[in-house]
């Protein structure tokens, strides 16, 4: 009975240990847009872990402000994915966070669509057009801006529409509100058939830094082995994606509740895809020209305020050692 005892003990013990090292990963949009699926494909190619982690689940948020809240709230997560406007601004206003990863440098997943019989050929024919964003502050609000100066125009020689959400901006299109939807992947994917593409990000924009890996002062001491291995392991996913797409787009599918053929056409459309030489999906090096770009971009349209010190919001000592160098 002393040794079932002891056994039952030591059992219940290390069932404890396990339950409290169980960690979650703030993504913002996770399940929705394409940035977090290399966290996905860790999740089911057992990357996580290869790596000593017991990550439990993926919280996702409708956006980069309720994944900061989910990381600060009592205890909070040790690491999440966010829009870098959205964190520079919470630093700017005394959030005591880090950008410790560089996730998604460019907006490839970006594509600005009209109805097949629109007169609308490209960014040239935007003049006096109704285009749609998501809502103020917004990246495609920035991005909308960026387009028409592409276009040697400036936001008084079109007009912008607020629609609320990428898929309201596609109703908003149907009904002849706006004559331009902002359309991100993988919904793009799944409506191409539908719309006639004019603006592909990626062809006209420059590199701009999406999202970023992100954790608190408190947590960069206390969970340093953490968030290397966090990093370790979506770099994996990264690389596996890139050389197994088809592959990696039936987890994609399963994970997203999307069609197999809409998960296989959002992610080779984005392993293959470039912005100047730049990937799409980054392994974690800094790039620090695209995170200045997308800042300037989001202070376009007044989500920064402030000047921004990137030599202290940045820590890269998690990163591994051949990316720890500055882009």
């Amino acid at each position: 009975m002393r040794r079932l005892f002891s056994w039952l003990t030591g059992a219940l013990l290390a069932a404890g240990l396990a339950s409290a090292s169980a960690e979650e990963l703030a993504i913002g949009n996770y399940g929705v847009s394409a940035n977090g699926m290399p966290f996905g494909v860790a999740l089911h190619k057992g990357y996580f872990k290869e790596e000593g982690l017991n990550i439990t689940g993926l919280i996702s948020s409708a956006g980069g402000g309720t994944s900061l809240r989910n990381m600060l709230a009592g205890g909070g997560v040790p690491y999440g994915e966010v829009n870098p406007g959205v964190v520079i601004s919470a630093i700017l206003a005394g959030a005591d966070l880090k950008i410790i990863s560089d996730n998604v440098l460019t907006v490839a997943e970006f594509v600005w669509a009209v109805k097949p019989e629109s007169s609308i050929k490209s960014v040239k024919d935007f003049k006096g057009k109704k285009i749609g964003y998501t809502n103020p502050r917004s990246t495609s609000q920035a991005l909308a801006r960026m387009l028409l100066q592409a276009g040697g125009y400036t936001e008084a020689d079109a007009e912008l529409v607020k629609t609320g959400g990428f898929g309201e901006g596609i109703a908003a299109l149907d009904s002849g509100q706006i004559d331009v939807a902002a359309i991100t992947e993988p919904l793009w994917s799944k409506v191409k058939h539908k719309y006639r593409a004019v603006v592909v990000a990626s062809e006209v924009l420059p590199p701009l830094d999406n999202v970023v890996g992100v954790t608190t002062v408190e947590m960069a001491e206390k969970k340093g082995d953490f968030l290397r291995a966090v990093i370790r392991a979506r770099r994996k996913a990264v690389l596996f994606m890139k050389s197994n797409p088809d592959e990696a787009a039936e987890i994609v599918a399963k994970e997203y509740k999307i069609d197999l053929d809409v998960a296989k056409s959002a992610v080779r459309n984005l392993v293959t895809s470039t912005t100047k030489g730049v990937p799409y999906w980054g392994e974690g090096q800094i790039h620090m020209e695209g995170l200045k770009r997308m800042i300037e971009a989001q202070r376009s349209v007044g989500a920064i305020t402030g000047e921004v010190d990137y030599s202290k919001i940045i820590d890269t000592r998690f990163l591994p050692d051949d990316l720890k160098a500055l882009k």
